[in-house]
């Protein structure tokens, strides 16, 4: 059995007892969550929120990436969010990312580069803080009042907010 049919299975069991089809589209708590695909971080338990409550919008490193601004005017202008809360971790991969490296081997394997940047960062706390002002200059989000940045400490699952 593979691990996407175990996964398949699980699906199974959750959808048997599924009552949750009514949500709403728009998130209740008219906020969006940035953060890392790590799979350390575990938002909904971290945070306290359920199917219906945030958007959460992962990528590699928790970056405000073009990918993510476009994400956010959807969250924003279409489905009510207001509020954006963006969470990046301590032990990244992608803190001191060799990204000339990684695009030479890229290149070597696969004859190309990508068109794209890996985004990675050398300093954590002003990583957090490059993304949260790339959102509270972007022209297109309408809601950028409340736009928080934050580290989520792998070891011990608490928060620090970074100013």
């Amino acid at each position: 059995m593979s691990v996407i049919d175990d996964l398949l299975t699980h699906n199974a069991a959750y959808s048997a007892s599924f009552a949750k089809g009514e949500l709403a589209a728009p998130p209740a708590r008219e906020v969006a969550v940035i953060t890392c695909m790590d799979a350390r971080i575990e938002t909904g338990r971290m945070l306290g929120i359920e199917e219906g409550n945030a958007h959460v919008i992962r990528n590699a490193g928790g970056i405000v990436t073009d990918d993510v601004i476009r994400s956010l005017v959807l969250s924003q202008r279409l489905l009510g969010t207001r509020s954006v809360m963006l969470i990046q971790h301590t032990r990244c991969g992608v803190m001191n990312l060799a990204e000339p490296e990684l695009r030479r081997a890229l290149f070597d394997d696969c004859g190309q580069t990508p068109s794209f940047s890996f985004c990675g960062f050398p300093d954590l706390e002003q990583s957090v803080r490059d993304s949260v002002q790339r959102i509270r200059t972007s022209a297109f989000l309408p809601h950028t009042d409340d736009v928080r940045g934050f580290v989520y400490d792998v070891e011990s699952g608490g928060l620090g907010e970074i100013r």
